[in-house]
């Protein structure tokens, strides 16, 4: 029985995500649709829910994949950042994002992809591979049946650890993609108040080390979870803390679903590329680690890899792959890596601020007009309720 149009590729692409999907249109658009490219994924990327809010900013999408209103949801013109007695802060800006229907989103994409020349099996679930000096072989379970494939160089896009290159001798040292793994848990839910046009965070020891949050949906859901700190210890199972944080202050609310995972929300300085296997997305640990968001990182973490891949297929001789492969990190670190690992020394520091901290900001801030609670001024009023914050948080700052 054959499974695959081949048994030997220049790139086969491990996980469909946003990161996996770009990288694989990336760069099958850059071969022109001559390059033997695989995608491969164990469900398809549309079907299941995504752990995630859905929400990007406008111009951040648009650079990287031009916004077709038939995979939004909606837009974003609002933020309340909420402190733990409920003061408001709201930081309004038009159109400053969009919603997204991830489902719909991956189908652009992987259609995308298609088009570009590139072979997509979303029944395929990768079990493990391995290098033999020259190729790399994956082991990949269609079914009942276990095949194998061959390729220069492989993508990985599976999310965050490292389990497809754990105990690959070659790759000790590579990206791992659970530097900082915190756990996240969300619900779909209806009954609760909120502005179809605003997204709500809240601040405080609720949420030890992360923060709650409220995303519009349709007009009628709404994504309603929190993030904490890798190390917080909420006592009771997550689960029961979403329902308890959903029941004391939305009563009325219905939950249809809840999803949970582990979020990859640190930055490292390790190698992103080794012996042709290039990391990126989850797997790379490009989520930003403040804020958590990751679908703009990895559609830009996607294309990245791609055009080193590119670049490592069409050169000649090891030494010049070799530089290609370690130029991965730097690429990355130019365009938002460096940020990150600034913004991932500032975490601990503000997860100390302390509820009255949260109050006092928020309060001061809410009683200004709308227009004059600019992002800088809401981050500045935070760091001045505590002062210690401005020394822990110096290299921030420059």
């Amino acid at each position: 029985m054959t499974f695959f149009r081949s048994n030997l590729y220049n790139t086969v692409i491990c996980g469909a995500g946003p990161a996996g999907l770009m990288a694989a249109c990336q760069l099958g658009k850059l071969t022109g649709g001559a390059g033997q490219i695989l995608l491969l994924d164990k469900k398809e990327p549309w079907k299941e829910p995504i752990f995630c809010a859905e929400a990007v900013s406008t111009h951040r999408l648009n650079e990287l994949w031009p916004i077709d209103e038939s995979w939004v949801r909606g837009s974003i013109s609002g933020i309340y950042f909420t402190s733990p007695k409920g003061y408001k802060a709201e930081f309004y800006s038009k159109d400053c994002g969009r919603l997204l229907d991830r489902s719909k989103f991956h189908h652009a994409i992987a259609d995308a992809c298609v088009e570009s020349g590139v072979e997509c099996r979303f029944d395929a679930l990768v079990k493990n591979i391995s290098y033999d000096g020259k190729l790399w072989h994956i082991n990949v379970q269609v079914g009942n049946e276990v095949v194998s494939v061959s390729a220069e160089s492989i993508i990985d896009a599976t999310g965050p650890g490292c389990r497809l290159t754990r105990g690959v001798s070659c790759l000790d040292g590579l990206e791992s993609g659970d530097i900082d793994l915190e756990p996240g848990i969300f619900a779909v839910a209806e009954g609760i108040e909120h502005k179809r046009d605003h997204i709500d965070l809240f601040y405080g020891s609720e949420f030890p080390g992360g923060y709650g949050w409220i995303f519009p949906r349709d007009g009628k859901e709404v994504n309603i979870g929190f993030v904490l700190a890798k190390d917080a210890k909420p006592g009771i199972p997550l689960r029961d803390k979403l329902k308890q944080f959903i029941t004391n202050h939305y009563p009325e609310a219905n939950v249809k679903a809840v999803y949970g995972g582990m979020i990859a929300c640190g930055q490292s300085n390790k190698p992103m590329a080794k012996c042709g296997v290039f990391k990126a997305g989850d797997a790379a640990s490009c989520v930003n680690p403040l804020s958590r968001s990751g679908i703009v990182e990895a559609l830009l973490c996607g294309k990245l890899v791609a055009e080193a891949v590119h670049e490592w297929l069409n050169a000649t001789d090891n030494e010049s792959r070799a530089r290609i492969e370690s130029s991965v990190l730097d690429r990355w670190m130019a365009a938002l890596g460096k940020s990150h690992l600034q913004i991932a020394k500032a975490k601990p520091g503000l997860a100390k601020v302390k509820d009255e901290q949260f109050d006092k900001a928020a309060r001061r801030l809410s009683r200004l007009p709308r227009e004059k609670q600019t992002l800088f001024r809401i981050f500045f009023a935070v760091l001045w309720s505590c002062p210690s914050l401005i020394w822990k948080m110096r290299s921030f700052l420059h």
